[in-house]
């Protein structure tokens, strides 16, 4: 296999994981606003927490960076997932945002 194309696996199997935990995240607002807290709720907020914990662990940085390093020279913010260069720059940001509002939506609505 060509490095282009382990690239691209690395990338997709990113991408994917990225949009399963964006579908966590508007789970978690939808779940949090309408005051249906329960088991699917604890069970996003568990993923979405596990997801932070191997982020820190790994300085910040997705475990699946280093692997798609290997395969390019790329300096670009998003060498390694198929979103927008801006996006991922700013990534960790936005999420951290989301994950504020989303716990300050979580704190007024649930009674």
């Amino acid at each position: 296999m060509s490095d282009n194309f382990k690239l691209a696996i690395v990338k997709t199997i990113h991408t994917v994981i990225w949009i399963f935990f964006n579908v966590v995240l508007a789970y978690l607002f939808y779940a949090a606003y309408t005051n249906r807290v329960g088991f699917w709720f604890w069970m996003g907020v568990a993923l979405i927490g596990l997801e932070c914990l191997i982020l820190l662990l790994n300085g910040w940085t997705c475990p699946l960076s280093p692997i798609a390093r290997r395969y390019t020279d790329s300096t670009s913010d998003n060498f390694d997932i198929y979103i927008p260069v801006w996006l991922a720059k700013h990534n960790k940001l936005i999420y951290t945002i989301l994950v504020a509002i989303l716990i300050a939506v979580y704190l007024v609505r649930v009674e």
